[in-house]
Formats: structure tokens, sequence, C-alpha cells
């Protein structure tokens, strides 16, 4: 049994200022995806959008993240708390208090890609393909970040790396947030970047990324508790990540098929 080392969500403290690990951890995610996209043009230039260069790329990173915070804040509220949030409007603008969905944050990042391919005149896949190939590192941060709050915490476990999470209670329980990072994060990436190595068909990349993400986050909904005022929806197992996760799987087997008009 392991015990959570109990880290200050606060990273650093500055008079009244306090910034916070999570916060920190989207600073480090976008950072990662600016520093890879620029490696990657380098490197393989013959395999990119002649269109892209460090400027654009850091563009690209101003309307992901605009995306992926708006969008990310308001998913929340639709998917999981919307009668709550319907009765108090005024909270939705105080994000201080937690609240993201990944699945918001992913449609606030689509209409941000479709927004800046528009600017640049370039095809929405171009731009999509670019950042799938890295938005694991994004999701990898994000999941470190949940982890050091001590949030979205599995069930029991008697597993020998089962973790005691002080905002739960006494029990050992998984540390989905670690599978989380693992397989949405490191793996993913993994497998993208190995896949990008070759040229493919417009969407494929894109793909493949809905596909890896649907899969990890599918598999740890069995053993990640599910949020308290949602609780299961169907057969005491179905939650709502895999409700969300389902149509994303689908569209990333589409997209991957090569039926697709491009």
């Amino acid at each position: 049994m392991l015990v959570h080392p109990q880290f200050d969500p606060v990273a650093i403290h500055l008079g009244p200022l306090a910034i916070h690990w999570y916060g920190l951890m989207y600073v480090f995610g976008f950072l990662s995806v600016y520093l890879l996209l620029n490696y990657r043009i380098r490197k393989w230039p013959q395999l990119c959008d002649a269109k892209w260069h460090a400027e654009a790329i850091s563009d690209l990173i101003f309307y992901g993240a605009l995306g992926a915070v708006l969008g990310g804040r308001l998913g929340y509220v639709l998917f999981y708390k919307p009668a709550y949030y319907l009765a108090n409007p005024i909270d939705i603008i105080f994000v201080n208090q937690g609240g993201m969905s990944f699945h918001g944050g992913l449609l606030g990042v689509i209409v941000g890609m479709a927004l800046f391919a528009r600017k640049l005149n370039m095809s929405f896949f171009t731009v999509a393909d670019f950042v799938a190939i890295v938005a694991p590192i994004g999701l990898f941060f994000g999941r470190m970040g949940n982890f050091i709050n001590q949030e979205l915490w599995g069930k029991p476990s008697d597993l020998p790396w089962a973790m005691v999470f002080s905002t739960a209670d006494d029990q050992p329980r998984h540390p989905s947030m670690l599978y989380e990072a693992m397989l949405e994060g490191v793996v993913l990436f993994i497998v993208l970047w190995w896949f990008a190595r070759q040229p493919r068909h417009a969407g494929a990349i894109s793909g493949l990324f809905l596909v890896g993400y649907a899969l990890s986050r599918i598999l740890v909904e069995f053993v990640r508790v599910p949020d308290a005022h949602l609780n299961y929806l169907l057969f005491d197992w179905v939650t709502m990540g895999h409700l969300l996760s389902l149509p994303m799987l689908l569209a990333g087997l589409w997209l991957m098929s090569g039926i697709r008009k491009t």
C-alpha cells in the first residue's frame, strides 16, 4: 500500500498571489507542445505543410489554449452540473473552484483549430493532424495536475501500487489519474509519434488520437470513481466518461478508415 505524498497544491506563493501546480501543468503542457511541434518541422519538414513556422505555431498554441480553457469549463458546466450552474450562473466564471471537462476542452480546441485554419487558409485536418501528434503531452501534464490535487481517484484496490488519498478516505485505491497519465499521455504520444513518421491520409492521425484517447478513457473508467453527483448512469458501471468517449471512438475509426472525402 502506498500513501499519496500530500503535495501542497500551491507551487509558489508571491505575497497574496498563489500559483497552483494545476495551472503550472497547463503552462508546462502548452510549452512542451510548442517545443515538440517546432522540433517536428525542423526534423521532418517533408511531412509538414510549408506554412508551418515558429510564429504560426505560437498563434496555434494561443488558439488551442483559449479553446481548451473555455471549452473545458463550459463542457463541465453542460455535461456534469447543468442544473447547478443554471441556478448559479455566476459560478461559471469561478474556475478556481475546479471543474474542467476534457471532452468540452476537445470541442473548444476543435473550434480554435477551425478558426486558425481559416485564418491561414489551411485545411482543417492539416492543422488537426499536426496538433494531434503532440496533444497527449498536454493530457499527461493535466493528469499529473489531478494527481497533485488528489482528485479523480479510483475504486478501492488491494494491488501493490494502490494508494491512500486523504481527499477520499483511508482505503488504498487505484491511482486512476496516473493510469490516465500513462495511457492517454505517454503511451498514446509514442504511438502517434511513430505513426506520423510516414505520410498518412488527411484525418488519419486525428482519428488515431481519438481512438487512442477513447479506449484509454473507457478502460480507466472501469476503475475510476464516478462524479458523486452523477454516479453510474446505466447498469451500475456506465459513467459519463464512457458515454462521452464512445462518439470519439466511432469518429476516430471513421477518420482512420479513409472513407471520409478529403
